[in-house]
């Protein structure tokens, strides 16, 4: 009786055990998965592409001068992602739509106010900063067979997306001092704005969606590229993607 009790003792040390480094194995992938994401996707964020400037959006004549105008400046930001496919994933999947929502201004910067836009559907400029392409609520990228902004499409097997963040509350610039006007951030230094004025911080999701899966991201990005005022026009590539982590959402 007693041996038999030993070994019933024995048995339940033996599973209680297992049990614990079971519940132990399944903590630690669940935190190393929380850390790291997704190692393996079918399709990879592989490049950020921003470019900084400033344009003249709106341009009025003054009527007590000849050749005075009040120029309407915004500073934008026109930010280009590229998708590409994963060489090592062996099996087919196909891009459904790739989505950017739940935007947030972290930080606003010293002056004017920030604004989401979408790409322009029409012909000619890649951006055309109105009211009716203002990001409500989310921009959305269907999938097809190749990348075109105009109709919102990326290319199923891996394109490119844009959008911008512009900085719409500058104010206007008076060009009565000026014999010639440069159309770029060199503007906003004459407005008496600085580098420092012009920092801002924005987070947004960026959601891949096959047809089986999605993955989603955080993305956060400091505004404008570095010595604006004095470029004129300023950009940056971002390829080290450590801190950008990709998890499944369904």
């Amino acid at each position: 009786m007693k041996e038999e009790k030993v070994k019933n003792a024995i048995k339940a040390g033996i599973a209680i055990t297992i049990l614990i480094i079971t519940i132990v194995m399944v903590i630690t992938i669940m935190l190393q998965y929380e850390a790291e994401g997704e190692k393996d996707m079918p399709f990879n964020l592989s490049k950020i592409t921003i470019v900084s400037t400033a344009e003249v959006t709106e341009v009025k004549e003054n009527e007590t001068e000849d050749n005075n105008w009040n120029l309407n400046v915004i500073q934008n930001n026109d930010i280009y992602f590229s998708i590409s496919k994963n060489a090592n994933y062996k099996k087919n999947e196909i891009i459904k739509s790739i989505t950017i929502q739940n935007i947030q201004i972290l930080e606003n910067p010293s002056v004017g106010n920030i604004v989401a836009y979408m790409p322009n559907s029409l012909d000619g400029r890649v951006f055309n900063y109105s009211d009716e392409y203002k990001i409500e609520e989310e921009l959305k990228y269907k999938g097809a067979s190749k990348s075109n902004t105009k109709t919102l499409e990326v290319g199923n097997q891996g394109g490119n997306i844009l959008m911008s963040f512009c900085n719409v509350g500058l104010g206007s610039y008076d060009s009565k001092n000026d014999t010639e006007i440069k159309h770029d951030a060199t503007l906003i230094g004459k407005m008496g704005k600085t580098d420092e004025d012009l920092k801002f911080k924005v987070s947004f999701d960026l959601i891949i969606e096959l047809e089986k899966k999605s993955y989603k991201t955080t993305i956060m990005l400091d505004l404008p590229c570095e010595n604006l005022i004095e470029k004129g026009t300023s950009s940056k590539e971002i390829t080290n993607f450590e801190e950008i982590i990709f998890k499944r959402v369904n």
